[in-house]
């Protein structure tokens, strides 16, 4: 029995949604690494600021701008905005993974295509229920 073909126009349309999930997966991994290296910043900083006397002055950027403060007024600040950064990367990653398990449900629901036929021309099918990325 001979597996039906996939027509050009559903051979892009798999490849854009494919594509999506791919740009939607690189954007939200890359947001990650940001809030995860500003995290870390503010642990380094609150590590440093620990041991010094709450009196001490120190500077902190604050929009743009420098303003002079003291560690007793900056510390709190940061460790609300270290627990605000923690929450968010928590919830991005509950997203990359929520993404990543749709994409993957999408891969196992693509239609089958013929291998012999079509492997040269289509940039990806399904094989067993699990797609393979083809160059073109």
């Amino acid at each position: 029995m001979a597996q039906p073909q996939i027509t050009a126009k559903k051979q892009q349309e798999l490849q854009q949604q494919y594509t999506n999930y791919k740009n939607s997966l690189q954007q939200l991994a890359q947001r990650i690494g940001e809030i995860e290296q500003d995290t870390e910043e503010h642990k380094l900083v609150l590590e440093t600021l620990g041991p010094l006397p709450p009196d001490r002055k120190c500077f902190r950027m604050i929009n743009g701008v420098l303003v002079e403060r003291t560690v007793k007024d900056v510390t709190p600040a940061l460790q609300t905005n270290s627990e605000g950064l923690k929450k968010v990367l928590e919830e991005l990653v509950k997203q990359y993974k929520r993404q990543q398990e749709d994409m993957e449900k999408w891969k196992v629901n693509l239609p089958s295509a013929h291998d012999g036929v079509l492997a040269d021309r289509v940039p990806f099918f399904q094989k067993k229920n699990n797609i393979q990325v083809v160059q073109q």
